[in-house]
């Protein structure tokens, strides 16, 4: 029962999001944007809500009571979820899964994103660590933040790059 309501917790926002995302995504190229080649959206697509199964699963297959870090983990969650969506007002129309960039634009340095390059990409660590921690899903937790840590890691890089960030300059 419980692992059915965390992934309800988890996938109800997720199909809203993706909802919006495919809004903006068609405002976005009628716009003219570009989408960067070598983006990890495609793995990121499956992987994403493919972590939130797979911790579920183990919460229920473990049958065990996440105790004090369930209410930990919620909280996480809560937090996660209120800095991805301050990151996705803060960009309005320019929020989508994909890296797509309209023409000339540059980074976008307010909201979250005075005090964090990727604020949506922390949510998303944090919606994954939560979910762990409230699933009581330690094995499954650990693989999804380092699975999904990977492609982060690599979606960053083709962000930056679409938007001619250099590190360190």
């Amino acid at each position: 029962m419980l692992a059915g309501v965390l992934l309800a917790v988890a996938l109800a926002p997720m199909a809203l999001e993706s909802w919006l995302s495919n809004r903006h995504e068609r405002r976005l190229r009628a716009a003219g944007a570009v989408e960067p080649a070598g983006d990890v959206y495609r793995m990121m697509q499956v992987a994403y809500p493919a972590c939130f199964v797979a911790m579920a699963a183990e919460g229920w297959l473990r049958g065990s009571d996440a105790g004090g870090l369930a209410g930990a983990g919620a909280v996480v969650f809560v937090v996660a979820k209120a800095l991805k969506y301050w990151a996705m007002w803060t960009l309005g129309s320019r929020w989508s899964f994909r890296v797509l960039v309209p023409p000339r634009s540059g980074r976008v340095v307010s909201g979250p994103y005075a005090a964090i390059a990727h604020p949506n990409y922390v949510a998303v660590v944090l919606e994954l660590a939560g979910m762990g921690l409230m699933a009581g899903a330690p094995v499954a937790m650990t693989a999804s933040l380092a699975g999904f840590g990977l492609l982060l890691r690599r979606r960053i890089a083709v962000e930056e790059r679409a938007l001619g960030i250099r590190r360190g300059l």
